[in-house]
């Protein structure tokens, strides 16, 4: 099964970003992808945080939902649409929202970042907290791909093993507890795929990122599929990048460092029992 991050280096221009998604998107589907993941703040890199505001849509309308669930239906693909402001009941907060669009355009699950980002190191400076509210609630869902982009039925994939997929949001990865919640969720399996739409500063995604992704995809035996923003930007902020593709094993099977562009990879459920089979750590948990 191919899965693909595409890595943007997004604008302060919804009507540019949305656009660019919309062709990165095609582009992974006609290479095969049936699950596409977009990066945190695919549709906005502002020049302040309180443009999330503005561009802020009320649950399930507004032109960047629209973008998601057309994109997937057109598609016959899963997507997982990074981050979008969603608007909440105070005018001067929204959730960092991840919606994902099943291949015939309905929304499957939304998941709201729960851990906001906050960093000053005397030169750069950042605090989600002044216009995010917190999610309180992990999320995963579970998906049977429909086809290849192009409308081919996928026989290695059975109605019968659907793919279970958590979601996870940028800060998100410096919280194990978290993926630990993702992998034992009452009556569901563990995952095997942790998506992670993020917008790393290159100051924090140069020590850490990889690192971390790493990891989680060890502890939890699963792959995961990290689609970043990676460049420097317009409003002069830049993003670390390296959207990647990691195995079970922990090794990354495929990588972009910077710039645009589709990040592929198969996701092979074989690969992913067998070493859960050698190796059942997640059977020999005793703590949580």
């Amino acid at each position: 099964m191919k899965i693909a991050a595409l890595q943007m280096v997004s604008t302060p221009r919804v009507e540019d970003n949305l656009a660019t998604a919309v062709r990165l998107i095609g582009q992974a589907a006609a290479a095969g992808a049936c699950w596409v993941v977009l990066p945190e703040y695919f549709c906005l890199m502002g020049h302040n945080d309180r443009d999330k505001l503005a561009i802020a849509e009320a649950v399930g309308t507004g032109p960047i939902q629209q973008m998601l669930s057309d994109a997937a239906r057109q598609h016959g693909v899963w997507v997982i649409g990074g981050t979008l402001p969603i608007r909440s009941d105070d005018a001067d907060h929204v959730f960092n929202a991840c919606c994902v669009y099943g291949p015939d355009g309905t929304l499957a699950a939304r998941y709201d970042k729960i851990h906001l980002f906050c960093f000053d190191n005397g030169r750069e400076r950042y605090d989600e907290g002044r216009v995010l509210r917190a999610g309180t609630q992990p999320v995963a869902l579970s998906g049977i791909a429909a086809g290849d982009g192009a409308g081919a039925p996928l026989p290695t994939v059975p109605a019968a093993a659907p793919l279970r997929v958590g979601l996870s949001i940028c800060y998100d990865l410096r919280f194990p507890e978290l993926y630990r919640a993702l992998m034992s969720m009452p009556g569901q399996p563990p995952c095997d795929l942790i998506a992670v739409p993020a917008a790393f500063t290159h100051t924090t995604g140069q020590a850490h990122w990889e690192l971390l992704l790493r990891a989680r995809a060890v502890e939890n035996q699963c792959y995961v599929i990290a689609a970043a923003q990676g460049g420097l930007h317009e409003n002069g902020r830049r993003t670390w990048g390296h959207s990647m593709v990691i195995d079970p094993w922990g090794q990354v099977i495929a990588v972009l460092a910077e710039g645009e562009g589709v990040v592929l990879a198969d996701l092979d459920l074989e690969r992913l029992a067998a070493v859960r089979t050698q190796l059942p750590a997640l059977t020999h948990r005793r703590i949580g």
